[in-house]
């Protein structure tokens, strides 16, 4: 069914980057249904999906000018996509640890160690964004929104046992993923995440 979407072709992206608004707005339509398949793959939950897909047709639409490449613009979708859902998961892991702080956790973090905790949280946020998108989905809702087992089931379509297995599958994948990152600390994060998606 995806095969009749195909990218804008070159001729339409450079008049998009000169300034044609009626090519731009095509540009933008064609690219959507690219976009939108990226982000389900990528991201936790639908809800996230369409969050990420309109973030990244939005700055399709307002900086194609940048894109150097008329070829490379699935290429940067792409990474402007998977950017948007690893800052979800980003702030999805920061607001469970504050949630896990407690209101007396009042001392102020060193410099250091804030580093080191938004480090650690880009090296998680990377890890669960690879996983399969089942296994991302369970372990998302239930070990980072923290909702309860049979909501998650619920949610997903699953029995509890399925959704228990899937659990397990996919804290074993996260943890395996973590260790190989700490073998190899330089390649942990290969290319900054977030702030401004350039080609």
């Amino acid at each position: 069914m995806n095969q009749r979407f195909t990218w804008p072709d070159e001729r339409l992206i450079r008049a998009a980057q000169d300034g044609d608004v009626t090519s731009l707005t095509t540009v933008v339509m064609e690219s959507q249904p690219h976009v939108r398949r990226f982000a389900i793959s990528l991201c936790a939950s639908p809800q996230d999906a369409e969050d990420a897909a309109q973030e990244a047709l939005i700055i399709l639409y307002r900086k194609i000018g940048t894109l150097r490449a008329t070829g490379a613009l699935a290429s940067w979708m792409f990474r402007i996509v998977r950017n948007e859902c690893l800052r979800q998961v980003r702030l999805l892991v920061s607001r469970s640890d504050e949630a896990s702080a407690g209101p007396d956790g009042s001392a102020e973090p060193s410099a250091e160690d804030a580093v080191l905790h938004r480090l650690e949280a880009e090296r998680i946020a990377a890890a669960v964004s690879s996983l399969p998108s089942d296994q991302r989905q369970v372990l998302i809702l239930r070990d980072v929104q923290g909702l309860p087992g049979r909501t998650v089931a619920h949610s997903l379509g699953l029995s509890n046992a399925a959704m228990k297995s899937r659990l397990h599958r996919a804290r074993a994948a996260l943890r395996h993923s973590l260790a190989v990152t700490d073998q190899a600390p330089d390649q942990a994060i290969a290319q900054p995440v977030g702030g401004d998606s350039r080609p």
